[in-house]
């Protein structure tokens, strides 16, 4: 506790310096934050951006504020808990910050316009950014992982009626959402679910049985979006339904895994469950679309939050080299050292560059588009395995510098321990490294076809 103590006197918790240099009349912060070398994005340490409004500067200002209170100093106890306190959901509802899990637009129809002004994708990457400086992926994952990605479908293809049961008591943190999509035997495969989905004698229930796992926030869920099979094989016959927790016949598990703990990783069966067919969210055997439609959004949270994480390593170890002494001298005086500090900076900062410039796409792109824009799908797809491969990479040079700190929990290495077990749950999730690649190029050969089919 006491070398804690020492680093936060060393690097004060956030450092603002304004510039009134700008052409619009701004009073944009010159630099925000610790202002340790590499340890937050370029334009926290001065550099000028095109992305970045005054209302994202405030916008991050709130979130630092909400995350130095509320999140920082809990993070080991709900690691090790395997939960985050309902009440942490609540106070960032009440703080205007919960809605943004869902990402651009903000969800005004449900919670009013609470938000910053004209919330978009680059608000949403500040809100993962700054939420990502706890260096925990699991509480991450259990404030965004299941309502991120479980809502959007809701919002998008739902009936009002299924908007009104859950939209508002999930954005507000009453009542919380996954979605249940990967099975026992088929993860990134979404094509070959088993999961049934047929309609009873009445018809006006489908009844509902399978099994679904890794599913992020299943534990603690009030309502699953499942994709289930209501027609033939293949992509033509998924739909998805809202279940809800007080259905009979759903049975929750949570998993023992390797890292991100508090998310409530979980492994669900449906056993005959009955759900009113007014639950179908959107048109039957329309699902595989659904989900391709938020696919990219999905994606593109994963590389952020892969991202920022990587960075953690990056700050940890630059703060740690900075401070241990080994040989007469300090750790960063050592040629190997600066070799391996440099060596996480370059691959950070070239990560979080192309992050920024398909971050400006999703704003510029139509939404309607984002699952069938063949260019978007192939940057997200190379995007995804680089932000987690300099994750993987950062993690481990981290813990080479650390030593010994690195693998105990808690201490001074905690952040790095705790990272090198969860760099798994990005790599794999959202589409393996592997599939990525193989869509990037399958991607590549479509759109070049296209382009040589123009030619002729």
């Amino acid at each position: 506790e006491t070398d804690r103590q020492t680093d936060r006197q060393a690097h004060p918790p956030t450092t603002t310096i304004m510039d009134s240099s700008h052409s619009d009349g701004h009073d944009y912060p010159k630099s925000f934050g610790e202002l340790v070398p590499w340890g937050d994005p370029a334009w926290y340490r001065g550099y000028n951006s095109p992305y970045y409004t005054q209302s994202h500067h405030d916008w991050r200002v709130k979130v630092r504020a909400f995350v130095e209170e509320h999140i920082e100093g809990n993070v080991r106890q709900w690691d090790e808990q395997k939960s985050v306190p309902k009440e942490i959901y609540t106070k960032m509802y009440q703080a205007g910050l919960l809605p943004a899990v869902v990402g651009a637009p903000w969800p005004a129809d449900f919670v009013g316009q609470g938000g910053p002004d004209n919330f978009d994708a680059f608000h949403s990457l500040i809100f993962i950014e700054e939420l990502g400086r706890c260096g925990s992926g699991g509480v991450l994952w259990a404030i965004m992982g299941g309502m991120g990605i479980g809502l959007p479908p809701v919002l998008h293809f739902g009936s009002q009626h299924l908007k009104e049961k859950c939209a508002r008591q999930c954005l507000t943190g009453e009542q919380f959402i996954c979605l249940a999509i990967s099975e026992p035997y088929a993860g990134s495969d979404v094509a070959n679910i088993r999961t049934t989905a047929t309609k009873d004698a009445s018809g006006d229930f489908y009844v509902v049985n399978g099994e679904k796992k890794w599913i992020t926030n299943g534990v603690f869920a009030d309502y699953f979006t499942v994709a289930c099979r209501t027609g033939g094989p293949g992509i033509g016959g998924i739909s998805l339904l809202l279940l809800e927790r007080t259905m009979p016949g759903i049975e929750c598990t949570q998993m023992d895994c390797m890292g991100v703990w508090p998310s409530g990783t979980t492994y669900i069966t449906f056993d005959n469950v009955k759900v009113p067919k007014e639950n179908l969210i959107g048109v039957e055997n329309a699902g595989f679309m659904y989900i391709m439609y938020n696919f990219n959004y999905e994606r593109w949270g994963i590389i952020a939050q892969a991202t920022k994480l990587a960075r953690v390593c990056l700050e940890e170890a630059f703060k740690y080299a900075n401070k241990r002494r080994t040989f007469g001298k300090k750790l960063v005086e050592h040629g190997m050292i600066k070799w391996k500090l440099a060596e996480m900076a370059r691959q950070v900062e070239s990560t979080h560059a192309h992050l920024e410039s398909l971050t400006y796409q999703l704003n510029t792109i139509p939404r309607e588009e984002h699952f069938t824009h063949l260019d978007l799908i192939m940057d997200i797809s190379l995007l995804k395995v680089q932000a987690t491969k300099t994750f993987e990479f950062c993690a481990r040079e981290a813990a080479q510098i650390f030593g010994g700190a690195s693998y105990v929990r808690g201490g001074q290495g905690e952040k790095v321990e705790r990272l090198y077990r969860e760099v798994r749950a990005f790599a794999i999730p959202g589409g393996s490294e592997e599939i990525m690649l193989d869509l990037a190029v399958k991607m590549a050969q479509k759109k070049y076809g296209q382009v040589l089919k123009s030619r002729l």
